[in-house]
C-alpha cells in the first residue's frame, strides 16, 4: 500500500485551510464584517482533510487570513506534525476500491465494504466502519434508492464574469501523430458560468493532470483568475499539484458530485454545441495533425465567444465586457509562472543527486541526505530547482563523466605509482 507524502498532506491542510478563508480573501462574505464571517462559519464543527470534526474559533480563522495576505500558501503549511510518519486513514487505493465497489454494488452498506476492505488488505483492521461511513456520506456515495428517485436541482447563475469556471474534458476523433498514426485526442475545456464563455480550450492526445495546468494557466493569463474551479473527480481534476496551484493563486477547487454530469451542465451543453455546429461538419480525415486540429478549434471558439447565447440572449463576449471588472489580474508573468510550478519531495542522496521524472540530477551538496521541494514544469525539467526558505536552487542533469574530473577539494590526493610501487 503506498504511503502519503508528508509534504503532500501538508499541502492538503494548507488548502483546506484556504478554502475556509477565500471568501475574506476574494472580498466576497455576505456578512457585515470578517469578524461576523469568522463567527458564522465557526458556530458547527467543520470536517478536516484526515477525516475527524474540530469546532475552531473564529480567531484562528482570522489568524489564517493574515498568513495568507503575509506570505500565501506557504504560511499556511502545518509548521510540525503531530501525526509525522504516519499515513491518512483511507489510501487513494482504499478510495479508489470504495468508487468501484459502490458503482458496481450500489446497496453495498458502510459495513459491508469495511469487511471487504479489511478482508483484501485495503485498510488494517484497526480503521474503525465509521471512517469508511463518513467517507460514504461526504462523498455522497449513499444507495440511490435511500435517497429518493429524483436529485433536488434548481437553475443558477454566477452574478458576474470570473466568480466561477466549469471545466470538463470531452473525448474527440483520432487524429495523426508526429509519426502519422492515429491517436485519440482529447478536448480540455473552461467555460464562465456566468457569460458562457469559452475561455480556454486545447486538444491534446493525452487527458492528464499537466495538460490541463497548460489550458488553465493560459485562461488565467488572458482572462483572470476566477474566485471557484468547479471540475469532476478525473485524474486532471483532482490531484495535489492542482489543489496548490488554485490555492496558489487564489482559487477555490470545487469538485461535482461523483458520476453527475449534470452537475456541470454549462460545460457539458457547451461540448454539445461545439459538437452539432462544428465538428460534425468538420471533414476529420482532411485534418494532418493535432496542430491544425487546434487550429480549426480556436476560430471555432473565437465564433462561439461572439454568437448569442439561447440561454442569456447576448453573446459570451458582451457579457465577459460588461462584468470582467470583477475579476482579478495576476500580479505579474513571473508570478503566474511560479504559481503553476509543480511541487514535489525528493530525497538527496550521499552523492548529491535526486530523482525526478526517471532522470537524474545533481543537487547542492549542502542538501545531502535531506528531503527537499523541488519545483518544475514536467515539460521544461532542464529549469527545475529545489525551493528553500524562499530561495531557488537550480539543479543540473548529472553528467557522471563530467563529475568524474571534478577536482574534490576536500579530499586528499593519492598518488596511485607510488602506491603501486609500494605494494611490489
Amino acid at each position: 500500500m503506498e504511503k502519503t507524502n508528508p509534504k503532500d498532506m501538508e499541502r492538503e491542510w494548507a488548502y483546506f485551510k484556504f478554502a475556509l478563508i477565500a471568501p475574506v480573501i476574494q472580498d466576497t462574505f455576505p456578512d457585515p464584517s470578517v469578524a461576523a464571517y469568522c463567527r458564522r462559519v465557526t458556530e458547527e464543527p467543520i470536517l478536516r482533510p484526515d477525516g475527524t470534526t474540530f469546532q475552531y474559533k473564529p480567531g484562528t480563522l482570522s489568524k489564517w487570513v493574515n498568513l495568507y495576505k503575509f506570505g500565501g500558501m506557504e504560511e499556511l503549511m502545518p509548521r510540525s506534525r503531530s501525526d509525522k510518519g504516519s499515513t491518512r486513514t483511507l489510501s487513494d487505493e482504499c478510495i479508489n476500491e470504495i468508487y468501484r465497489l459502490k458503482e458496481k454494488y450500489p446497496r453495498l452498506n458502510a459495513v459491508y465494504i469495511h469487511e471487504r476492505l479489511v478482508t483484501d488488505g485495503f485498510i488494517p483492521a484497526t480503521v474503525s466502519s465509521r471512517a469508511i461511513q463518513r467517507f460514504i456520506k461526504v462523498n455522497d456515495l449513499k444507495n440511490p434508492a435511500a435517497s429518493g428517485p429524483l436529485k433536488d436541482r434548481k437553475a443558477f447563475e454566477e452574478p458576474y464574469f470570473g466568480a466561477m469556471f466549469q471545466a470538463d474534458t470531452c473525448y474527440f476523433p483520432y487524429v495523426p501523430d508526429e509519426k502519422g498514426k492515429k491517436q485519440r485526442t482529447y478536448l480540455l475545456a473552461i467555460v464562465d458560468d456566468h457569460s458562457r464563455m469559452i475561455v480556454g480550450a486545447r486538444l491534446f492526445f493525452k487527458d492528464n493532470a499537466y495538460n490541463f495546468q497548460k489550458v488553465f494557466k493560459d485562461a488565467v493569463a488572458a482572462t483572470g483568475i476566477p474566485q471557484k474551479l468547479y471540475c469532476d473527480h478525473g485524474s486532471p481534476y483532482e490531484n495535489s499539484q492542482l489543489a496548490y496551484i488554485c490555492g496558489s493563486i487564489g482559487t477555490v477547487l470545487i469538485h461535482a458530485p461523483v458520476r453527475d454530469g449534470a452537475a456541470k451542465a454549462k460545460v457539458e451543453r457547451m461540448f454539445g454545441v461545439l459538437k452539432q455546429r462544428w465538428l460534425h461538419g468538420l471533414d476529420i480525415g482532411q485534418i494532418r495533425s493535432i496542430d491544425e486540429f487546434n487550429r480549426e478549434l480556436a476560430e471555432e471558439v473565437r465564433k462561439h465567444n461572439l454568437t448569442v447565447n439561447s440561454s442569456t440572449g447576448q453573446t459570451p463576449m458582451d457579457r465577459f465586457l460588461a462584468t470582467r471588472g470583477k475579476i482579478r489580474l495576476p500580479e505579474s508573468e513571473e508570478w503566474l509562472d511560479e504559481c503553476f510550478m509543480n511541487r514535489i519531495v525528493r530525497k538527496v542522496k550521499n552523492d548529491a543527486t535526486l530523482s525526478l521524472q526517471k532522470m537524474q540530477f545533481d543537487a547542492p551538496i549542502q542538501f545531502m541526505r535531506q528531503s527537499v521541494e523541488v519545483r518544475f514544469l514536467p515539460d521544461r525539467l532542464s529549469e527545475a530547482y529545489i525551493f528553500d526558505n524562499g530561495k531557488r536552487f537550480p539543479l543540473k542533469l548529472t553528467d557522471k563523466q563530467a563529475n568524474s574530473r571534478v577536482k574534490r577539494q576536500d579530499l586528499p590526493t593519492v598518488d596511485y605509482s607510488k602506491e603501486a610501487q609500494a605494494n611490489v
